[in-house]
């Protein structure tokens, strides 16, 4: 019995093995790959400030390049997600019944596609708003803005990345639910300490002013509100599922009583 249990831990670790590396595969594979996307994003990216009259200048030897490895791995693991994501669902998935194998594997593209909508939210309303602040206090303090490469990239994926992932609340709140680990009233309860670490969250991500906190803050707030109301249906699911299952198995057992 137990050779047989060690066979099967070393089976699943192997399994593990090769599905680790072919998921680091495809994101080398796909870094090499944004070698291509890496100079028309960076353009793309600066445009915003351009806009605004501020030019980008590299204060080291090394940003340019490094900036441009940077943003190529950050490329090859937003398109390599999909897969590794898979690989992870396909070595999860003997333990799960088979509807819960189709219930998990329809999170990929949702988990993917929020966290694109994550990321361009920041970008399209929270970084024009923050960008268009900071100018403005410079100009009426006086101050010429002079911005190194390496810090507005950096400041553009804290801001960014983090918001794509945050974005997965709704996702990782309903997976919670149909395993019974959250309530939608549990939810509610907690609602104030919530609001406390999402407020953290805000202010680690977010210039140090209370303008630019506040515009972080708020849409956290509405997503852990949502998160709520998708906890609250995918309940009542779980509840009218385990009734059905209760059900079904008192006629069984009827059944088997008048046999």
């Amino acid at each position: 019995m137990a050779i047989d249990q060690e066979q099967s831990v070393t089976s699943h670790l192997e399994e593990l093995r090769k599905r680790i590396i072919w998921s680091v595969v495809i994101v080398v594979v796909f870094f090499f790959a944004a070698f291509k996307l890496v100079k028309p994003l960076i353009h793309f990216l600066k445009s915003d400030l351009e806009d605004l009259g501020i030019g980008l200048n590299a204060f080291n030897v090394a940003d340019p390049l490094m900036l441009y490895l940077n943003l190529a791995f950050v490329i090859a693991l937003v398109l390599a997600s999909p897969f590794w994501m898979y690989q992870l669902w396909a070595f999860i998935r003997p333990g799960l019944f088979q509807k819960e194998q189709r219930a998990t594997l329809t999170y990929i593209p949702v988990i993917f596609f929020l966290f694109l909508g994550g990321v361009a939210f920041a970008y399209f309303w929270l970084l024009p708003f923050l960008l268009g602040i900071s100018t403005e206090l410079g100009e009426e303090l006086g101050i010429n803005q002079v911005i190194g490469v390496e810090n507005y990239f950096g400041f553009l994926l804290r801001l960014t990345i983090p918001f794509g992932l945050l974005f997965q609340l709704p996702v990782v709140t309903m997976f919670l639910t149909r395993l019974g680990l959250i309530t939608p009233q549990f939810m509610r309860k907690n609602r104030k300490y919530a609001y406390f670490a999402l407020f953290v969250i805000a202010a680690l991500i977010s210039p140090p002013d209370l303008t630019s906190h506040f515009m972080v803050s708020v849409p956290l707030f509405l997503l852990y509100e949502i998160s709520i109301l998708i906890s609250g249906r995918t309940y009542k699911k779980v509840l009218i599922a385990e009734r059905e299952a209760e059900i079904a198995r008192q006629t069984d057992m009827m059944r088997e009583l008048n046999t």
